[in-house]
């Protein structure tokens, strides 16, 4: 019974994981109607952007801090310099540029890191186990499942309590408008991207003692993240977080039962929602 009560717990924290890496995809379709293929670039460089400063500072935390602010610039300067140009193009065009935007930014993380893969330490104090009877499980797991809900109630309250969700929300809907009345509707959306940099590259530090770093990771958090903004639904937060919390259990309890199928049961499960709820749990037609 143990062994199944650490899954759904790895399973949760997998999710949380999910959610970060996801929730800013959703946030920049569902708000400004961009589709970013470059968002799996995001989680790739805050891996490597944790191990770089890991390295050479030998602090795990101090990269917690460093890297997801890199990420945030990289993805402010991407959009300000070329992806606000393409907005207004048809979402075809979106995949493609942003495509090739994470081909040529993969092929940079190879030229600067090389090919093979890298191991981040686990951070100090983190790397014991949390016992309560027979039940052990790793505390920087616990750590990463603590961190990623605190992240998702301030993500909530920025987006739905604060001035700069309520602009992001109308600029999105009538952008001529808002700049009317004074606000940079260009600086709006730069700040989104920014923010979705953030999480990305928060999700990809976070996975970066857990599994290392490889330069194909960024391939695979993008499948993952739209995976997860599918189930959940497109545009969505709270789709997103339903969405990477089912995708990680169900990873992580398939992993038990069939190990060799635990990948494939995530895109099964996007498979079923696409036939029953093609809009995604709790998207909107």
């Amino acid at each position: 019974m143990n062994i199944y009560l650490f899954q759904l717990v790895n399973g949760l924290g997998l999710g949380m994981i999910y959610f970060l890496t996801a929730v800013g995809l959703s946030i920049l379709f569902g708000l400004l109607n961009f589709v970013n293929f470059a968002h799996g670039a995001f989680f790739l460089f805050g891996a490597y952007a944790c191990f770089e400063i890991a390295s050479r500072t030998g602090s795990f935390y101090l990269s917690l801090l460093l890297a997801p602010l890199c990420v945030a610039a990289l993805g402010w300067g991407l959009n300000k310099f070329l992806l606000n140009r393409v907005m207004h193009l048809a979402h075809s065009a979106h995949i493609l540029i942003t495509f090739g935007i994470m081909l040529v930014l993969q092929e940079l993380v190879v030229l600067a890191w090389g090919p093979l893969p890298q191991n981040v330490p686990m951070p100090a104090g983190l790397s014991g186990a949390l016992i309560l009877g027979s039940f052990v499980y790793p505390q920087y797991r616990l750590f990463v499942i603590g961190l990623s809900i605190a992240v998702a109630v301030l993500l909530y309250l920025v987006l739905e309590k604060t001035r700069f969700g309520a602009l992001l929300r109308a600029a999105s809907q009538d952008a001529s408008t808002v700049s009317l009345i004074g606000v940079n509707v260009a600086g709006i959306f730069s700040a989104a991207f920014a923010l979705g940099g953030w999480l990305a590259g928060l999700a990809g530090v976070l996975t970066a003692p857990m599994r290392g770093v490889d330069p194909a990771m960024g391939m695979d958090a993008l499948a993952i993240a739209f995976a997860v903004v599918i189930v959940g639904g497109l545009g969505s937060f709270t789709g997103a977080l339903v969405g990477g919390l089912l995708v990680g259990v169900v990873q992580s309890m398939m992993s038990t039962v069939w190990p060799e199928g635990a990948r494939l049961m995530i895109y099964c499960a996007v498979a079923a929602v696409l036939l029953l709820r093609p809009n995604g749990l709790l998207g909107r037609a």
